[in-house]
């Protein structure tokens, strides 16, 4: 399995704009085949962070969402949106166990 978590600084001028083509690119992103899930969230510390947790099956699914055109659509955005330096960080997982809380 591929996890990704990414953090991505939006200017507050495009906040609103940004946020509707995220909440988009999560949508089609749920339906593709590979992806176990992907959420797209705001920092609760800072409103203008928007956070993404991203679960595929295998690097094939991972490779195959970023030549989607939502995905395309999103990245062509970001230059425009960006208020500091994105951190992408994707890990390569053997096993997954829930917690009980």
């Amino acid at each position: 399995m591929i996890v990704v978590h990414a953090s991505f600084p939006i200017d507050p001028e495009h906040r609103e704009e940004a946020l509707a083509q995220i909440q988009d690119l999560a949508e089609q992103s749920r339906a593709e085949d590979g992806m176990l899930d992907y959420r797209a969230t705001t920092d609760v510390e800072d409103e203008n962070v928007v956070r993404f947790v991203e679960r595929y099956e295998d690097a094939a699914a991972f490779g195959a969402h970023t030549e989607t055109e939502h995905f395309g659509e999103f990245e062509a955005a970001l230059g425009d949106w960006l208020a500091g330096e994105p951190e992408v960080l994707q890990f390569e997982v053997d096993s997954m166990t829930e917690l009980e809380l």
